[in-house]
């Protein structure tokens, strides 16, 4: 297990300090990071929400779909944990940021298990708190709408 109390300046930057040399050395962005057909599931997304991406493309695309409802100011105290497979890490981390609409904060907790193969992510299951996006965003309809 290895600690960073710090603060990373975006979720890629910390991916890319958590990974490390498991990840490809030109794979800079999260997305970049994803197997084209990788999957990123969220099983704790509220009914209705995505629960699961297939392929980069699905990524790029609900990413796209995100972007501009949160501010983001740092990811912050990860924790990771090595499994006995060196290609799947556990993660524990934090987020601070904003909604942009509302201003209320956005203070998230992470457990993310990932799946390295390849230099890229082929699995990314990730564990979050959804009603500290729905108190963020105001509108839960921002989760399942078209693309997200």
């Amino acid at each position: 297990m290895t600690r960073d109390p710090g603060a990373f300046s975006s979720f890629s930057a910390m991916l890319r300090g958590a990974l490390g040399d498991r990840l490809a050395a030109d794979a800079t962005t999260f997305v970049g990071m994803m197997a084209e057909d990788g999957v990123m599931e969220f099983p704790y997304a509220p009914p209705g929400a995505v629960r699961r991406l297939e392929g980069r493309a699905a990524v790029e695309r609900h990413l796209a779909s995100l972007a501009g409802k949160i501010a983001f100011d740092a990811m912050i105290d990860l924790v990771v944990h090595e499994t006995r497979d060196e290609g799947v890490v556990v993660l524990e981390f934090g987020c601070t940021g904003r909604g942009v609409a509302t201003g209320a904060p956005y203070d998230q907790r992470y457990v993310s298990i990932i799946t390295v193969r390849g230099g890229h992510i082929v699995r990314y299951l990730d564990y979050w708190n959804p009603l500290v996006v729905l108190r963020a965003l105001g509108d839960a309809d921002v989760l399942t709408q078209e693309g997200a």
